[in-house]
């Protein structure tokens, strides 16, 4: 336990050293891309918003890297996950005062809560548990539970727009005639629209 806690600490210890006169992104930033995947234009539909994934960048020594929820919860080099998404499009946001708020012993928390979902299996069905995640999920429970903040408002599925025939065959894909109306929800778009978050850039 002592060696993963060293191992957090040097690499947020780094984080933290990069100069904010730079363009050099911050550990915590969070990135966003619309996605080429099969449920890409049902989740766009359904939130009513262009972006359909999202993950944390964090740097291990000069590289960069997004902490994300696919298959499985994974550290993708930054590049690599710019260049899946469409047109190589992104926005990053960062938290506003992230500087002050998110300080070497934050990170280094939000990073061990991170480790623990680590090779978790992607969640289709979007449920709550830790059983799978999926990507929006990932970064409001890091930011929750590493730094006690919340980005993003929580929703339940039928707050969602679910009358788009696409997103209608996507929920009966998924769920068949049962579909969770009530289950508890984070979206994309959600965390992107979090006015605690301000955009630092974008391609």
């Amino acid at each position: 336990m002592k060696v993963i806690y060293s191992l957090c600490s040097a690499l947020f210890f780094t984080l933290g050293s990069c100069d904010s006169s730079t363009k050099a992104y911050k550990n915590g930033d969070i990135i966003f891309q619309i996605s080429l995947s099969a449920q890409s234009k049902a989740i766009q539909l359904a939130t009513q918003s262009q972006y359909s994934h999202c993950g944390i960048i964090y740097q291990k020594g000069n590289e960069y890297f997004v902490f994300e929820a696919v298959q499985p919860v994974k550290l993708t080099p930054l590049k690599e996950w710019i260049a899946r998404g469409e047109n190589h499009h992104y926005v990053i946001k960062r938290l506003k005062n992230a500087q002050s708020i998110l300080s070497p012993k934050v990170l280094v928390s939000m990073q061990k809560e991170g480790e623990k979902l680590r090779g978790k299996k992607y969640d289709i069905y979007f449920g709550w548990d830790d059983q799978r995640i999926y990507c929006s999920e990932l970064i409001w429970k890091i930011y929750k539970r590493g730094a006690n903040i919340e980005i993003g408002k929580l929703q339940r599925l039928k707050d969602f727009d679910l009358d788009n025939e696409v997103v209608r065959e996507k929920l009966k894909e998924r769920y068949g005639k049962t579909i969770p109306l009530n289950e508890k929800v984070i979206s994309p778009a959600s965390i992107f629209d979090d006015s605690q978050l301000i955009e630092v850039e974008r391609n």
